[in-house]
């Protein structure tokens, strides 16, 4: 599973040649923005929670982290990170390549107004090494998101 789906996710919508494979890992931040030669903020880092008995994803900007108390007054509930195991099982993706793409069943995908700064921003594609670069409106369509959320703390906290 990864890239594999994310490739058939995006080939599906003429996008296949846009997913970018490169030879260093793009497995955080760091490394992704360095090797993008971007700002770490500009990478889409994809988040996987557990709400209750339903798990979702929200993406948000890869110099920012979740401010708990944004997270529970949005979702009613304490930030609860999934697991290693639990990301590979309900994302079809393991944790350094988790993306909103290509996922195995729906999910509930979310994105944080800390993207909303960069006009592309780069999230991963399915592994540790791939990415793809989309616009914002490319993002919100291909993601399938259901809103913009505010969950993060700001750049400057």
């Amino acid at each position: 599973m990864g890239i594999k789906e994310v490739r058939e996710y995006f080939r599906g919508r003429g996008m296949e040649g846009r997913i970018m494979e490169l030879k260093t890992s793009t497995a955080t931040v760091p490394l992704a923005a360095a090797a993008h030669g971007v700002q770490p903020g500009q990478i889409g880092k994809t988040l996987s929670f557990k709400v209750g008995d339903e798990s979702l994803l929200i993406v948000v900007a890869g110099d920012v982290k979740i401010a708990n108390a944004k997270y529970k007054a949005r979702f009613s509930k304490k930030a609860k990170m999934l697991s290693a195991d639990e990301v590979l099982e309900y994302t079809g993706h393991a944790v350094g390549g988790v993306c909103p793409f290509g996922l195995p069943e729906e999910m509930p995908v979310y994105l944080d107004v800390s993207l909303k700064r960069f006009d592309e921003v780069i999230p991963a594609a399915g592994s540790s090494d791939s990415s793809i670069r989309l616009s914002i409106a490319e993002l919100e369509e291909y993601s399938g998101f259901r809103e913009w959320v505010d969950v993060c703390k700001s750049v400057d906290s």
